[in-house]
């Protein structure tokens, strides 16, 4: 079941397509940085200034670019699609006549909608990489913090924040399954979790609610950062993977209890 779901959900042209937008990001984004000789005064998106002293940076910049906007929609519509896409189609109900169990099939889609979001962090910092070291330099990297590391730690580093962005997602990603448990319209789930999305980011944005923004499941994407600090500042990372734990558990107990209570027409 799970060979098959995963062969499914990456064999779509959609997700295909997703995956080959989110590669274009950092090759167009080092392109621009090299035909304009950089950021002037330190302008532009995190780490864009540091790109064009180590192709490394390309790679954080670009997660810093795709976060906002192009990894959450590709996650939101691999998880809106995760089940209402199935009830649409008319084959939920054929998928549940197999012995397989809804429980089991939920967790089959949920396990493929997390490795969707590692796979797009992934991707995104595999293109930064390449795309950083044919236009900028490479060789010591130089931190944050002013430190110097050999260049494979550097990439390194850069390889665990896609895995700590594509674990960001996982919250994101739940919410998505949830409601796509309670509709048979894919556009509509994937919707309102791209509308979960922004009115978590315009929230956290909001100091009047700042009680909230450690309770919201976008105030930590950007904690990958401190990953490019000499020592690792682990804190906000942990304090990120916790929160998108609560949100899996919580939101995922939900679509059980839905999908294993619906009533399939379809």
């Amino acid at each position: 079941m799970w060979l098959v779901e995963a062969r499914m959900v990456f064999g779509r042209a959609r997700v295909r397509a997703l995956l080959v937008v989110l590669a274009a990001v950092p090759v167009f984004l080092a392109l621009a940085v090299y035909l304009t000789g950089g950021p002037s005064h330190a302008g532009g998106p995190a780490f864009l200034d540091q790109a064009t002293q180590n192709g490394v940076f390309t790679a954080l910049a670009s997660l810093a670019v795709t976060m906002p906007f192009f990894i959450p929609l590709s996650v939101a519509v691999v998880a809106g699609d995760s089940v209402a896409g199935e009830a649409s189609l008319g084959t939920l109900r054929y998928l549940l006549v197999r012995p397989t169990g809804r429980g089991r099939l939920l967790l089959a889609k949920a396990v493929v909608v997390a490795l969707f979001c590692i796979a797009a962090a992934l991707v995104v910092v595999v293109a930064g990489v390449i795309a950083g070291l044919a236009f900028f330099p490479h060789g010591k990297v130089v931190t944050l913090s002013g430190t110097t590391i050999p260049f494979l730690d550097g990439f390194g580093r850069s390889l665990l924040a896609a895995l700590v962005v594509g674990a960001s997602m996982f919250g994101l990603a739940a919410i998505g399954i949830f409601v796509s448990t309670f509709t048979d319209a894919p556009i509509v789930a994937m919707a309102m979790t791209v509308g979960a999305v922004i009115v978590s980011a315009i929230l956290d944005g909001v100091s009047q609610v700042a009680f909230m923004h450690p309770w919201l499941f976008t105030n930590y994407w950007l904690a990958f950062a401190d990953l490019a600090r000499e020592p690792i500042i682990w804190r906000s990372i942990w304090k990120d993977l916790l929160l998108q734990a609560a949100y899996v558990a919580f939101f995922g107990s939900a679509a059980w209890a839905r999908m294993t209570s619906r009533d399939v027409l379809a």
